[in-house]
């Protein structure tokens, strides 16, 4: 009979074996751990009733978001499937329609005062080369020296999502600015690391990078609902707004499918030089509108 703890480490070796990346190990763990706790049952007994329980109290009583809960729900999901090595009845636990809302946008006047309010030049940099090459989070904080090829103005990103290798750009701008950073931290590990962890030993933390944002925002006057993460939204908005192709967008951030990067259609502003059909109507002149509308 397995308790808790050992359950919680054979997950994290099972999350190993499969190569996942180390934001999923955090959130699995996490999120397997509070369902354990909730339930309060021997783990061998546990089946979908306790799931369904926990799931409605997630839902009714937390009043969590959609997304998270699905989080839950596919952490408890591994759990069972692979940990367990159990069968679930999956339509007894099924996972939460989640609305589909369009991401905030940032404008490139918008992005520009959040990077120049940053609190150290550690900070700019790292917001820099997210914004400017569209780097998730946990790309900027595992970039490495050798991944700046400054010969050919490109980044290298190792092990992106979905375990996949890509280049994305490189801005002169950008390049200009990890440079004074360099002169004045000179970061230095053997692995390479280009954004160290205070304590030196490993690179620079997720909640690290998070941190850095939040207080170059608190530092402005932008109101909209942000995080981190809107910066390669902005990357890619403003890349289409520019004339690049959903095709290079998908290439240079590393989507598996042109779905998800289709989404940047609806957050561009590629109607400034288009004209209504009625503007162009023949019977455009002759309508008469009222002063009293």
């Amino acid at each position: 009979m397995e308790n808790q703890e050992q359950v919680l480490l054979r997950l994290k070796e099972d999350i190993l074996l499969r190569g996942l990346s180390q934001r999923t190990l955090e959130s699995y763990s996490l999120h397997t751990r509070t369902f354990l706790k909730w339930s309060s049952r021997p783990v061998e007994q546990l089946n979908e009733d306790d799931v369904r329980k926990f799931l409605l109290y997630l839902i009714k009583d937390k009043k969590l978001a959609p997304a998270t809960v699905n989080n839950y729900n596919a952490a408890i999901r591994f759990l069972f499937a692979v940990t367990f090595n159990r069968n679930l009845n999956y339509l007894q636990i099924p996972r939460q329609k989640n609305r589909k809302t369009l991401p905030a946008v940032l404008t490139r006047d918008e992005v520009a005062t959040i990077i120049e309010s940053s609190k150290t030049l550690k900070h700019k940099a790292l917001l820099t080369v997210i914004y400017s090459s569209g780097l998730r989070v946990s790309e900027a904080a595992a970039l490495k020296i050798q991944h700046i090829d400054s010969k050919n103005m490109r980044l290298f990103v190792a092990n992106g999502k979905g375990c996949k290798d890509r280049y994305t750009l490189l801005s002169e701008t950008c390049l200009a600015v990890l440079r004074k950073y360099f002169r004045s931290y000179r970061p230095k590990h053997p692995e390479g690391w280009f954004f160290l962890s205070p304590n030196i030993s490993s690179h620079i933390t997720y909640r690290g990078i998070e941190f850095a944002f939040e207080e170059a925002l608190k530092r402005t006057s932008i109101t909209k609902h942000v995080s981190v993460h809107t910066l390669r939204h902005a990357f890619a908005t403003h890349l289409l707004e520019d004339g690049a192709t959903l095709l290079q967008i998908k290439e240079l951030l590393g989507h598996s499918s042109i779905q998800s990067t289709t989404v940047y259609l609806h957050l561009a502003n590629l109607t400034s030089a288009i004209k209504s059909p009625l503007d162009n109507s023949p019977v455009y002149g002759s309508l008469e509108v009222s002063a009293h509308g």
